[in-house]
């Protein structure tokens, strides 16, 4: 139980780095190459293609390793 909220409370950490500094990151999550974006004349229509696929890597990284740690 304790390595899962020390994993949770680092998890929230870093997600708190990055909402705080995010702009000065070279990589802008929902800007990415693969993220679609579609104006029409009443409507825009955002597709974020590459920002989920890279989330989803990384969330299933970390869903590993804090498996690793469990067992």
């Amino acid at each position: 139980m304790g390595k899962i909220l020390i994993l949770t409370g680092l998890l929230l950490v870093t997600a708190g780095v990055l909402v705080i500094y995010g702009d000065r990151l070279p990589v802008k999550l929902g800007r990415l190459p693969g993220d679609f974006v579609f104006k029409g004349k009443n409507s825009v229509v955002y597709l974020p293609l590459a920002t989920c696929l890279l989330l989803s890597v990384v969330l299933s990284l970390v869903m590993w390793i804090a498996n690793r740690f469990r067992g």
